[in-house]
């Protein structure tokens, strides 16, 4: 094959369907496709995680295994159970660096003992809208500074242990009232105020010698007011790669676009424009594993890319830069793996870390359940990052540590203060709640159901926004299993915060 064709193929991350890689995928690895996207889909367990990524190496030792695993409410590797991690919110509640790096370092021990080497994590958004409908607990928290330390800390855990961290969403998507999954948000904050507050982590993380940023697809009028992020020579080029010396981030790793197929730019550019315009931007690496995947997207990209060099539209030297960005990296990942210092397996420190998040208010002679209780949960529409096939909540480990405990889930539709009386009988309620600030069913519902029942227990597995209210208040700062398992045993005297 051409070098124009491998140097289009060692530009992609693609996904696939199945557990075990298909034909097209290997086939295409032997040609120059140099990185694969794991999603839930792909997993069904540890070993065979393992594998699948041994059958990728054999077609190509040097291969770049992407994942999204930020570990608490977005995981794959735990998708079908929930992590055994909390996420960046309850991180940054507890606020100790050392305890940051030690679980991102535990994360990247099991991702590398499965054959991953990239991490699309962690996010570094600044969760300055606590309405944001896809950041939320994802972020650090909503203090620049406090973000930037843990971005550091995280990078430096997850690399420790031989995993390429890419650092997302630059320059920042904490500030949106829209989901990119979606469409284009939009941030119309002053050059000053990005500086000052989106910008502040991304440089923490450049510092800490992250291998990678990905960038986002939102619209920053300051910086380009017709392009967003992802195709943005402004972002890319003028922001992320220039020197300090000229306000930039001076950052020389790989640039990984955000999902190609994600409405913002799809809907507007369609996915091989996008992704010609995004490497002439500045990126290095297009993701297109999450909706699209299939032989037919990578050919069509792949075409498309070269075409463009063909025709002028984009320079062969801007191609044949990015696809050396991405050798260089699965060079530093088939190195990394050798010996590590001070990386011992820590299995118990996501458990740890979810019981230090807890915020636990209780009223004035608040006694545990004796006996078996009814779990309402309120749910929202899961947004499409985190996904709705994975378990949340604290039922399961309430009907353990209380036999006889039962459940039910409530919508926008059935959450009538009625349904869940006459379904809890007698029995102590736990309502389970979701970014209750963010719904006002959710809200109303938990308010009449608390009024009725004083004694009612209240775990807010979101962005803890609202007063506390219940005869216990537990806030977990996220979804995570552990902050289930914490949760519940706060919530039966076993453990107090």
């Amino acid at each position: 094959m051409d070098t124009l064709n491998r140097d289009a193929l060692t530009v992609l991350q693609p996904g696939f369907t199945g557990t075990t890689p298909p034909d097209w995928l290997l086939r295409r690895l032997g040609e120059g496709l140099a990185s694969v996207g794991l999603f839930g889909r792909n997993i069904a367990s540890p070993e065979q995680l393992a594998a699948l990524t041994a059958r990728l190496r054999a077609e190509r030792p040097d291969v770049l295994v992407a994942i999204d695993e930020e570990g608490g409410d977005v995981t794959r590797l735990e998708v079908r159970t929930g992590s055994s991690f909390p996420g960046n919110l309850a991180l940054g509640t507890v606020d100790d660096t050392a305890l940051t790096r030690a679980v991102a370092r535990e994360l990247g021990h099991r991702l590398a003992a499965c054959g991953v080497n990239l991490n699309w994590a962690p996010s570094a958004d600044v969760n300055s809208d606590p309405d944001n409908p896809v950041i939320g607990v994802r972020s650090f928290g909503a203090d620049p500074a406090l973000v930037a330390r843990h971005t550091a800390a995280y990078v430096e855990g997850l690399q420790a242990a031989g995993v390429a961290a890419c650092t997302k969403h630059f320059p920042g998507h904490g500030d949106t009232a829209v989901d990119s999954h979606h469409d284009l948000p939009r941030i119309d904050a002053d050059l000053a105020t990005l500086q000052a507050r989106e910008l502040v982590p991304f440089r923490a993380a450049v510092a800490a010698g992250t291998k990678a940023v990905m960038s986002a697809h939102i619209l920053l009028p300051a910086l380009d007011p017709r392009l967003p992020a992802t195709l943005s020579p402004a972002a890319l080029h003028g922001l992320l790669r220039a020197p300090a010396t000229d306000g930039g981030l001076g950052f020389d790793g790989l640039v990984v676009t955000d999902g190609m197929e994600m409405r913002a730019v799809a809907d507007a550019y369609g996915i091989e424009r996008g992704s010609v315009m995004a490497i002439a931007a500045g990126a290095d690496a297009i993701c297109v594993g999450g909706g699209l995947a299939d032989e037919d997207t990578v050919l069509r990209l792949r075409d498309a890319l070269a075409g463009a060099v063909r025709s002028g539209e984009l320079a062969e030297a801007r191609l044949a830069d990015a696809a050396a960005r991405v050798r260089a990296l699965a060079r530093w990942t088939s190195g990394a793996g050798a010996v590590l210092e001070g990386t011992a397996p820590a299995p118990e420190v996501g458990l740890e870390a979810a019981r230090r998040a807890l915020r636990v208010t209780a009223s004035a002679g608040y006694e545990p359940p004796a006996g078996p209780v009814y779990v309402a949960a309120f749910t929202p529409v899961a947004n499409i990052a985190v996904g709705d096939e994975t378990p949340w909540g604290v039922a399961a480990e309430l009907a353990r540590l209380l036999p006889g405990t039962e459940t039910g889930t409530y919508g926008p539709e059935t959450a009538g203060t009625e349904k869940v009386l006459a379904a809890a009988g007698e029995r102590r309620i736990v309502a389970v709640v979701r970014d209750v600030h963010r719904h006002p069913w959710m809200a109303r519902a938990l308010g009449m159901l608390v009024a009725t029942r004083p004694d009612t227990v209240v775990v807010e597995m979101g962005l803890n926004q609202a007063p506390p209210v219940g005869a216990l208040h537990v806030a977990t700062h996220g979804a995570a299993r552990v902050c289930g398992t914490a949760a519940a045993e706060a919530i039966v005297g076993e453990f107090r915060p």
